[in-house]
């Protein structure tokens, strides 16, 4: 079991997000490092929000709650899911 965080854009994510862009890969880099986050990245459209994927949800929602996007306002709302991987 993997758990999924979603976020979804805030309207001015263009003008907000360059600006603690360096903070917020700080704060994947940390995680990553700790080998609880597994993948990250906005869609295509970065209107259209992004998602990363954890090992567990207590890191998912720990991620979340100190991240500066969600902090500043880059992030309208997020949210986790489990997700049962199929193929690895």
């Amino acid at each position: 079991m993997k758990h999924v965080l979603f976020y979804e854009s805030s309207s001015d994510v263009h003008t907000k997000a360059p600006q603690h862009f360096p903070a917020h890969r700080a704060r994947w880099e940390e995680f990553r490092s700790r080998g609880t986050l597994l993948m990250v990245g906005p869609f295509a459209n970065p209107e259209e929000g992004a998602m990363a994927i954890f090992t567990t949800a207590q890191a998912a929602q720990e991620f979340a709650e100190g991240d500066p996007f969600v902090l500043n306002g880059v992030v309208a709302k997020w949210y986790i899911r489990e997700w049962n991987e199929a193929v690895t």
